[in-house]
C-alpha cells in the first residue's frame, strides 16, 4: 500500500512457499520458482518469487518478508541486494517475533529508495518502532577505522562451502585494504539453540494448521505439513524450553556483536541447490540447518543486508551478509553500498533462455 501511495506501478504478486516456512521456490499455489542464473537450481526462499523476479529483471523493486533469512537467502542465491531491517522499522500486519518485511532489488540504492517509503508509520503494527526520518539515499560512507567482525563459522548447521568461504574472506580483505579493522569472530550459536527455535516454530505452525479445515490442510505442501505436525503434542514445559532458546539466541547475538560496528559473514553456508528440493538437505529433520548465519539477527532484531560478493566456478552467486546494531539500518545500507564500490566487476544479469 505504501508503494502504491508513493506512485509505484504494481505489476503483480510474487510466489512464496506455504506459510513462508521453506527456503525454497516450492509452493502449493504455484508449483515451482526457479533460479534465473541456472534453471536447475533453487532461488531460495521464502521470498522466492521476489528474488527470482529481481534477478530476471521483471521489475526494479520487489518486497519480501523474513523471519529466519527469507529475504537474505534468495538475495544471496539470486545475486541481488536486500535489507532485513530492524524489527519494527517497516510496519507489518500481523507482526510477530523476528518477522520483517524488506526491499529486494538489484542495487543497494534501489533498496534504500524503497526503505524511505516502506518505513512510513502504520499504527496497525503494535511492535513497530517510532517513526524516524532518515536520509535513506545518503549512502556514502568511508570504512576507514570501522571495527568489523568476520564470522565464518555459524556454530551450528551445515559447514561452509569452500567457494563461499573464499568469496567472503576476499570481501573481508577488501574492507581491510580500504582501512577497516577486521577481526575474526568465534561462533556464538549452538546446535541446541538452532534446534530450539526450529521446535518453537514447528509448534506454532502445528497450531496454525490444526485450525484449518481438513480440506485446506490437504492442499499444503506435504513437506511443510510433515514439518509442522512434528511440532504437535508438545508439553507446556517443552514449548517454554524451545521459546527460551529464542531468547538465548537474542542475548548471545547482541553480546557477540557488541564490540563491532558491523559484522560480515556468509548469508548461507551452501550455494543454490536443486530446484525441486524444499531445503538444501531435502530432509524434514534438518530443514533449518542452513540458517545459522541469518536466524540470529531475526531474534536479536538487528538489521542485516545481503549483497553479492562473488560467484562459484559454475557461475552461481554468493551472498555477503552485513549486520549492524539494532536501529542502524541506514548504516548497514551504507556499508553494503561501500561493498558495491569495493567488489570486483559483476557478471551480466541472466537472460531468458531463448535470448541467451
Amino acid at each position: 500500500a505504501r508503494m502504491r501511495e508513493a506512485g509505484a506501478v504494481l505489476l503483480g504478486k510474487t510466489t512464496m512457499p506455504d506459510y513462508g516456512m521453506l527456503s525454497s521456490g516450492l509452493s502449493s499455489f504455484h508449483e515451482l520458482t526457479r533460479n534465473p542464473w541456472d534453471l536447475s537450481k533453487n532461488p531460495g526462499g521464502s521470498s522466492a518469487g521476489a528474488g527470482a523476479a529481481a534477478a530476471a529483471g521483471y521489475g526494479p523493486l520487489h518486497i519480501g518478508t523474513d523471519i529466519g533469512g527469507s529475504v537474505r537467502l534468495p538475495a544471496a542465491w539470486c545475486g541481488i541486494a536486500t535489507l532485513k531491517p530492524s524489527l519494527g522499522r517497516i510496519p507489518i500486519d500481523p507482526p510477530f517475533m523476528g518477522r520483517c518485511a524488506g526491499p529486494m532489488t538489484r542495487t543497494v540504492a534501489d533498496a534504500a529508495l524503497m526503505m524511505g517509503v516502506l518505513s512510513q508509520p502504520d499504527a496497525r503494527d503494535h511492535m513497530s518502532l517510532p517513526f524516524q526520518e532518515f536520509d535513506w539515499l545518503n549512502l556514502e560512507r568511508d570504512v576507514r577505522g570501522l571495527r568489523i567482525g568476520l564470522l565464518m563459522d555459524a556454530g551450528c548447521g551445515l559447514p561452509v562451502d569452500p567457494e563461499i568461504r573464499e568469496a567472503v574472506e576476499a570481501a573481508a580483505r577488501a574492507f581491510e585494504a580500504a582501512g577497516a579493522i577486521v577481526t575474526p569472530m568465534l561462533p556464538w550459536m549452538t546446535p541446541d539453540m538452532l534446534d530450539g527455535v526450529d521446535r518453537f516454530w514447528r509448534t506454532r505452525s502445528a497450531l496454525d494448521l490444526a485450525a484449518l479445515p481438513e480440506a485446506r490442510r490437504a492442499k499444503i505442501l506435504p513437506f511443510i505439513r510433515a514439518w509442522a505436525e512434528s511440532g504437535g503434542g508438545q508439553s507446556g514445559e517443552d514449548v517454554f524450553r524451545s521459546y527460551y532458546e529464542t531468547l538465548n539466541v537474542r542475548a548471545r547475538t547482541v553480546a557477540a556483536c557488541a564490540p563491532y560496528d558491523y559484522v560480515l559473514s556468509p548469508v548461507a553456508p551452501v550455494v543454490a541447490y536443486n530446484a525441486e528440493w524444499p531445503s538444501p538437505t531435502n530432509e524434514v529433520a534438518t530443514t533449518m540447518h542452513h540458517i545459522g548465519f541469518t536466524l540470529p539477527f531475526n531474534m536479536s532484531e538487528q538489521p542485516a543486508a545481503s549483497v553479492n560478493c562473488g560467484y562459484t566456478k559454475a557461475g552461481l552467486p554468493i551472498g555477503l551478509q552485513i549486520a549492524g546494531p539494532r536501529f542502524d539500518d541506514l548504516g548497514v545500507l551504507r556499508i553494503a553500498r561501500a561493498w558495491e564500490r569495493l567488489r570486483p566487476a559483476q557478471h551480466p544479469w541472466p537472460q531468458p533462455p531463448e535470448a541467451a
